[in-house]
């Protein structure tokens, strides 16, 4: 397929009626509870290592939670995922739309989260590290690596081997904008457009790749642009927008399983905090007060609720219930949270907690071939 072709595919689809035209009330609800999710599992982790009951380092996915939910919501439970370290939400919500208790669910329990944050025996990691260095075949979930981008072959190599075998899976890569600029980036795609292998790059321009802006990553004026020279679909969305998002990703998505190639979905955000909490206080000096303002200024719950009271979803005091949005970690209290939210997080947190360290034992588990021994 041409870049010119692809142009005219996306024109078309602009035209026609939207994915998120066709959510029930109760999807759109679910969208907006999921919002309040992610930010909640963020803000509640700061907390406690501000409490001192958490060691290791976060990566915030404060007010980009609308790419995480937006674009996990429309795929099927055999579709893959394949998340970085301002994903880790992404983890858990795999799936969620299907029933957070359903035991058949594809997705990561709250528990198996936490104890990764907190280094427990029931982490996937094993307490290997604190973060998202985690993954899951029987849950569809490639694991993440600290260099971004350089899980696309790995997908691509993971769709390959599903169509080989007859299946029809997409796979949702997440990157940061800073990643398109590296060898593996291009060689990837390039490789994936050859084949037409179903692997949706999704893009998240939050503007920094660390402390780099995004005009020194890249010459074009939006990441997207970078599909042209592939013959693939460049899409761009709202970041803060969890129905455009949505709508650009199952556009996409529809794309991918029709057997037309892999696209790059680039959804423009804003990083609220530094790269990691341990860049806070440096990202304050290289990020004007100003453009952090502006970057924040239209946060995805507010956007969420605005299009629900639009569409008669929220009305009454549902309209003004729960207002998280706007609100710093610390400015925030579980009063701006639904108490099912507070619940399910408190519910991993404490199961975390309460579990012991893995064995000493287990230190060379992984490092050696053992046989069949799991």
């Amino acid at each position: 397929m041409s870049a010119k072709s692809g142009s005219a595919t996306a024109e078309r689809a602009e035209q026609a009626i939207k994915p998120s035209q066709n959510l029930s009330k109760e999807d759109c609800l679910e969208l907006f509870k999921q919002l309040y999710l992610a930010r909640y599992f963020d803000v509640r982790l700061i907390k406690e290592k501000k409490r001192g009951r958490l060691r290791g380092t976060l990566y915030s996915s404060h007010n980009q939670e609308a790419i995480l939910v937006g674009s996990l919501f429309g795929l099927a439970a055999t579709d893959w995922i394949s998340p970085i370290h301002r994903d880790m939400p992404a983890f858990f919500m795999k799936d969620f739309r299907f029933g957070v208790d359903n035991p058949n669910r594809l997705g990561m329990s709250i528990e198996e989260v936490c104890c990764q944050v907190w280094g427990k025996e029931g982490s996937p990691g094993r307490a290997r590290d604190n973060w998202s260095h985690i993954g899951s075949k029987s849950k569809k979930i490639i694991h993440s690596t600290s260099m971004l981008a350089g899980t696309i072959p790995v997908a691509a190599g993971v769709v390959y081997a599903d169509r080989m075998q007859g299946g029809n899976a997409v796979c949702l890569t997440y990157n940061g904008e800073g990643s398109t600029a590296q060898g593996i980036f291009h060689e990837a795609i390039n490789y994936a457009a050859v084949h037409k292998l179903p692997v949706i790059t999704i893009v998240e321009n939050n503007q920094w790749a660390y402390g780099t802006p995004v005009e020194m990553e890249c010459p074009t004026p939006d990441v997207a642009d970078r599909a042209k020279g592939y013959g693939i679909l460049g899409l761009i969305a709202d970041g803060q927008d969890v129905f455009d998002v949505y709508d650009k990703v199952m556009q996409a998505v529809e794309h991918s399983r029709a057997g037309n190639g892999p696209s790059i979905v680039e959804c423009k955000t804003f990083r609220a905090y530094g790269h990691g909490d341990h860049d806070d206080d440096r990202a304050m000096k290289y990020r004007p007060a100003k453009e952090i303002e502006e970057g924040r200024k239209r946060d995805p719950i507010a956007v969420c609720r605005k299009r629900l009271i639009e569409l008669g979803y929220l009305t009454g005091a549902d309209k003004t219930s729960y207002m998280a949005e706007g609100k710093n970690a610390g400015e925030s209290s579980n009063d701006d949270f639904p108490p099912e939210i507070i619940e399910f997080m408190n519910k991993g947190i404490e199961f975390a907690m309460n579990s012991p360290m893995p064995a000493a034992e287990e230190a060379e588990q992984w490092v050696f071939w053992d046989g069949d021994k799991p």
